[in-house]
C-alpha cells in the first residue's frame, strides 16, 4: 500500500492493489463533505457518500473488486483503505478533540456511536438485522467495514443500534452517527492545539 499524508492540510491519498482488488482512496479531515465514490456496489457507495457527508471529510473512493465473487473483498478492503487514509491524515493526532460520540434517529431507528482515536483499535457491534440482503449486498458485511476501519484507522468504535425495524434505516444510522462522532473527534481543540490529548504523550500501539 502506498500512502501519502499530507500534515499541514490534514489529507492522504493512497492506492491498494492485491489480487482482489485494486482501490484508490484520497480524503481531506478538513473539508466539507464532497464525495466521488464508485465502489461497484450500490449500497456501499451510498453509505459512503453518507459518511463523507455527514463528517465533512471530503472522500474520493474508487475500487474495482472482484464482484463475481461476491461483496466481501470490496467491502472489507474500502474499509481498510479508508481507515489507513484516515490514520495517515491524522498523523500524530496532536491538538485532536480524541473523542467523539453520536446519537442518530432515522424514523422508529435509533442508533449510537462512540468513539476514541485512540490508535488502539477495537470494535463493538450491537446491530442486529432481520434480513440477510439489503438489495444484493449481504447485511452481515456492514460489520466487516466497520471492523475493517477500526482497524486501519486505530478507532476504538462503539456501534450500538437502541431500537429499529427497517434493515435500512438500521445501516443508515449506523454510518451516519459514525460520521457525526468523528467529525467531532477530529476537531481540533483551540486550547490544545499543539498537543497530543494524552497523559503519556503520545496515541498508539498499546503505550
Amino acid at each position: 500500500m502506498d500512502a501519502q499524508p499530507n500534515r499541514s492540510a490534514r489529507q492522504a491519498s493512497l492506492r491498494r492493489a492485491t489480487n482482489e482488488t485494486r482501490i484508490e482512496v484520497s480524503l481531506n479531515l478538513d473539508g466539507t463533505g464532497l464525495y466521488k465514490i464508485s465502489t461497484g456496489v450500490g449500497f456501499l457507495d451510498h453509505m459512503l457518500e453518507q459518511l463523507s457527508r455527514h463528517s465533512l471529510i471530503d472522500l474520493t473512493v474508487r475500487v474495482e473488486g472482484d464482484l463475481h465473487i461476491d461483496f466481501h473483498h470490496t467491502t472489507e478492503d474500502s474499509g481498510i483503505a479508508i481507515g489507513t487514509a484516515f490514520a495517515q491524515a491524522l498523523g500524530e493526532r496532536k491538538g485532536i478533540c480524541r473523542y467523539g460520540e453520536a446519537t442518530v434517529p432515522m424514523d422508529e431507528t435509533l442508533t449510537r456511536v462512540a468513539l476514541d482515536l485512540s490508535n488502539r483499535p477495537y470494535l463493538i457491534w450491537k446491530v442486529h438485522f432481520t434480513r440477510d440482503k439489503l438489495g444484493e449486498m449481504d447485511t452481515e458485511l456492514f460489520k466487516e467495514w466497520f471492523q475493517a476501519f477500526a482497524q486501519a484507522a486505530g478507532v476504538t468504535l462503539h456501534v450500538e443500534t437502541l431500537y429499529g425495524e427497517n434493515n435500512h434505516h438500521i445501516v443508515e444510522s449506523c454510518f451516519k452517527a459514525l460520521a457525526r462522532a468523528l467529525r467531532a473527534a477530529v476537531e481540533i481543540d483551540p486550547r490544545k492545539a499543539d498537543a497530543v490529548p494524552s497523559t503519556k504523550g503520545t496515541l498508539g500501539g498499546s503505550l
